[in-house]
């Protein structure tokens, strides 16, 4: 792509510019961004309005999870209406999240101050994900463990910190291959593809929430882990001297 921004771009320009992610956020996610950016550009729209279109719509539909659980769980709401759409939301919200991006690159409107935005918004949004997902489960289990609730929540806030350190360096990818195998392995952190399982559970088996949280803690823990041990041995290698 050329630096100078594109006066009248297509969905094709904006996708070259994504910032691809997992096998998931790739086919689909970065795909319905492209729409969105065209859109929002022909819109006027800047990419800061987007994220912000993005944290409302993610917050808004959190939200009512959180209040509508204690009535799925003893019938009044159906999880079915509910998971569907947060289904349909979440999954909407975080195209709109791969769309800013594209749309500051394109535009030439990239700042340090919008990508501030973008990384507050993306802490928020799913910050209110696993609130949400961790009060059907609650709701439907009353007896889930507190310590079970926090390690959910805090190794995947974890795990979103390493991913937003991974993305200014070498990455936090302990993977490196891009084989279609590996992306789907990978899967279990794409988050394009956990915001289409959980509210697949959510509207068909809400029931099971709670090992929703049980596994998300064990893949982000192990993850943490193994990251903390690579890191560690990269450090004991004895530093490099240079020639010459």
């Amino acid at each position: 792509m050329p630096s100078d921004p594109v006066l009248k771009p297509r969905a094709a320009d904006f996708l070259a510019v994504n910032r691809r992610g997992g096998l998931f956020t790739q086919i689909v996610n970065q795909r319905i961004g492209a729409y969105c950016a065209l859109a929002a550009h022909r819109l006027g729209l800047a990419p800061t309005m987007v994220t912000l279109i993005n944290l409302v719509l993610g917050l808004a539909v959190s939200a009512l999870l959180v209040a509508t659980a204690p009535a799925m769980a003893d019938g009044r709401v159906s999880p079915v209406l509910m998971g569907l759409l947060a289904l349909v939301v979440w999954q909407f919200a975080y195209s709109l999240d791969c769309a800013d991006g594209q749309l500051a690159r394109v535009t030439g409107r990239s700042s340090p101050a919008g990508a501030k935005v973008d990384i507050l918004a993306d802490i928020a949004q799913q910050t209110a994900v696993t609130a949400a997902t961790a009060s059907v489960a609650v709701a439907y289990v009353p007896e889930t463990p507190t310590w079970l609730v926090a390690a959910f929540a805090g190794l995947w806030m974890t795990n979103l910190v390493t991913s937003v350190m991974g993305k200014g360096g070498d990455g936090d990818s302990l993977i490196a291959s891009e084989s279609v195998i590996v992306g789907v392995v990978k899967l279990i952190r794409d988050y394009g593809a956990i915001v289409v399982f959980i509210p697949v559970v959510i509207a068909f088996a809400p029931q099971w929430t709670i090992w929703v949280l049980a596994l998300f803690a064990f893949v982000n823990g192990g993850f943490l882990a193994a990251l903390i041990a690579k890191t560690a041995l990269d450090s004991l290698k004895p530093p490099q001297t240079q020639e010459g």
